[in-house]
């Protein structure tokens, strides 16, 4: 099939309003009679009207006797009354129904009773004292709940105590959702069989039909259709014919040789949008066939995400008669300055935190098929169609995707990639189940930049002076001379070379990665681990342009291990823990010195004393000697103050 082109395409916000206004959504949903007993999180589909009264009976409000209010007119300490129980004076318990005649309830603290059948009373009452009277609480016919109100716990209990046994609610929206792609597998299967180059683990409609359960809808998974369009067509047809009120078809959605759900659609319905100018989420199809809206969601998890959180969600919500769900905002900073292509609306993922007195916003990657993005995001920055990008440190709105208080409870560590930073946050919340850690690796350099910024509370740095042969301490009096701060020791860990299993080139030395036969993948500028090979390079004299793959890099150990375990590359200087975790042979080499940095400005905020606090645990300190490559003898201690 040819390549298509993208039809139709709109703006996010024309394309939602053109869904929107294409169908009957309450209607397309209609309505049924539930118990009230189990209508908890239902819509009313219409206004709730009380059947009794409540209480539909004068009963007393406290326990005591029940008397005519009149009757004991005159009262006092020196002139008190006497009635005779069960003429005058009726004993009663709370919510028990009043004696015929009475009207007034005296607390049974504030009687004296001489003989059993009598009771002497030194304070008038007065009428209706203690007396729940019918109606207090509602009246029959009063109403009770509005058309499309969503009920709780409260309402419940209150239709109940109306009389109101059932009650219409509208249907919950029905949701198929129909994955396509030749190139997934189940993940039950996955779990069986490790999946193979070029296979890819099915989990968009998994993702899809939690997005859909939470927003209030009933998901229905369909088997996975190949790249087929006879058989998406089929099986398309197939769930319109259900009682579903709506189809998300997964993948297929884009332009390219095998997307064939915008030609699917037109066949069997109509298109009303093909492409939205939105990044990610640029190829959603919107349409509609046999009455039904059918959302050709893309492949990509983070454009599905989109595709379903801007355009799906609101239909949802119209089907439930709910107002268009907001996000709070909160006025951030960005950490750098961000380019973005003009003329598409992008959703950036990003992490927040405050540090001081503004909210820092430090974006994460940014691909369409970075799913991790949205699992580690605080929160979205929507930079406009008609912007070329947010400037760094030039305010800007962040969408929370949380609530606010985590903001203010999150610490930002910024700074050179370690494994630990991981199991620290972990061992961190173990102790304080309010704090979250935002850690960016952005280097040992950038994450000193960062903390001279103010962007970050802590510096995560293994920065060797060739001149000295010390760590970090002369980068710190060089970029962060008017920040008063303290080295604090996280550990010290081996480095070295990761290769394959079996080291089948026998590479061990930097003198081998000087080998034609031999590829590198090397570490970002300005990370320490790259500062500490451009050390040893220039130690042994060997010209780095002469290496194969020196001008490759990653932002992580990992990043580098996994280069060497695909094939990428046959070596890379990491730390011992990366290549132990995939399973790679380690040439250990030297060992170096990691650093927290934290300014004095910090040491003292709560934040900072969990975070010192775990870093003297003996369970944090077994847990990180367990991943193999650290000597964790010096954790916590303060290597250097300034």
């Amino acid at each position: 099939m040819k390549r298509n082109k993208y039809l139709n395409m709109k703006s996010l916000d024309a394309a939602r309003e053109e869904l929107l206004d294409s169908f009957d959504w309450i209607g397309l949903v209609g309505t049924q009679t539930v118990d009230s007993a189990e209508a908890l999180g239902r819509i009313t589909a219409e206004p709730v009207f009380a059947v009794l009264s409540s209480p539909y009976y004068q009963a007393a409000a406290m326990d005591g006797i029940a008397v005519t209010a009149e009757s004991t007119y005159g009262a006092s300490d020196e002139s008190p009354i006497t009635l005779e129980v069960g003429s005058g004076a009726w004993f009663v318990n709370t919510g028990q129904v009043l004696p015929e005649s009475t009207d007034a309830v005296i607390m049974i603290e504030h009687l004296h009773q001489p003989t059993p059948d009598r009771v002497e009373l030194r304070a008038p009452a007065f009428p209706w004292q203690h007396v729940r009277r019918v109606g207090e609480d509602m009246v029959a016919g009063e109403m009770l709940l509005p058309h499309h109100h969503r009920l709780r716990a409260t309402d419940v209990a209150v239709l109940l105590a109306a009389g109101v046994f059932s009650l219409e609610v509208l249907q919950r929206p029905r949701v198929t959702i129909l994955p396509t792609g030749s190139e997934l597998v189940d993940w039950r299967d996955a779990r069986r069989t490790p999946p193979a180059p070029g296979v890819i683990i099915e989990f968009n409609s998994v993702l899809l039909s939690g997005l859909v359960t939470e927003a209030g809808g009933v998901p229905t998974i369909w088997p996975r259709q190949p790249d087929d369009p006879e058989k998406i067509r089929a099986a398309l047809s197939e769930a319109l014919a259900t009682d579903t009120h709506l189809v998300l078809l997964n993948a297929g959605a884009s332009a390219g040789s095998k997307d064939y759900t915008v030609h699917i659609l037109g066949e069997v319905g109509r298109v009303l949008t093909h492409g939205v100018t939105a990044m990610p989420g640029k190829p959603s199809i919107l349409g509609e066939a046999s009455g039904k809206p059918v959302v050709g969601t893309p492949g990509y998890p983070v454009s599905a995400w989109v595709c379903f959180d801007q355009l799906v969600r609101p239909a949802l919500e119209r089907m439930q008669g709910q107002p268009p769900r907001t996000r709070d905002t909160v006025e951030v900073v960005p950490t750098r300055s961000l380019a973005s292509k003009l003329g598409q609306e992008e959703f950036l993922r990003v992490h927040l935190g405050q540090v001081g007195n503004r909210v820092v916003a430090t974006p994460l990657k940014r691909g369409a098929g970075t799913v991790t993005s949205l699992t580690r995001a605080d929160g979205i920055l929507r930079i406009p169609a008609a912007s070329e990008g947010a400037e760094q440190d030039r305010p800007i709105h962040a969408e929370l995707l949380g609530g606010r208080e985590g903001v203010h409870e999150t610490l930002v560590i910024t700074g050179s990639h370690d494994i630990t930073l991981d199991l620290l946050a972990d061992h961190m919340k173990r102790k304080a189940d309010w704090i979250r850690v935002s850690a960016s690796n952005v280097g040992s350099l950038g994450g000193l930049l960062a903390l001279a910024a103010g962007q970050c509370h802590v510096g995560g740095t293994h920065l060797l002076d060739p001149a000295t042969g010390e760590y970090n301490v002369s980068y710190l009096r060089q970029h962060l001379a008017q920040t008063p701060a303290r080295l604090v020791t996280l550990a010290m860990r081996h480095q070295g070379l990761i290769v394959k299993k079996g080291n089948p080139k026998s590479i061990r030395t930097f003198t081998d990665l000087a080998r034609k036969d031999v590829r590198m993948i090397n570490r970002q500028g300005g990370s320490g681990t790259r500062v500490l090979l451009d050390y040893y390079l220039d130690k042994e004299s060997i010209d780095p342009t002469q290496l194969t793959g020196y001008d490759h890099d990653e932002y992580t150990h990992t990043g580098v291990a996994v280069q060497v375990l695909a094939g990428g590359a046959d070596v890379g200087l990491g730390i011992l823990a990366a290549a132990r975790s995939l399973n790679l042979d380690f040439v250990p080499l030297m060992i170096e010195r990691y650093d927290l940095c934290i300014p004095h400005d910090h040491w003292d905020d709560p934040r900072i004393r969990v975070l010192r606090d775990t870093l003297g645990s003996p369970d944090f300190k077994k847990a990180v000697e367990a991943l193999g490559g650290y000597d964790v003898a010096p954790m916590g201690t303060i290597a250097w103050e300034g």
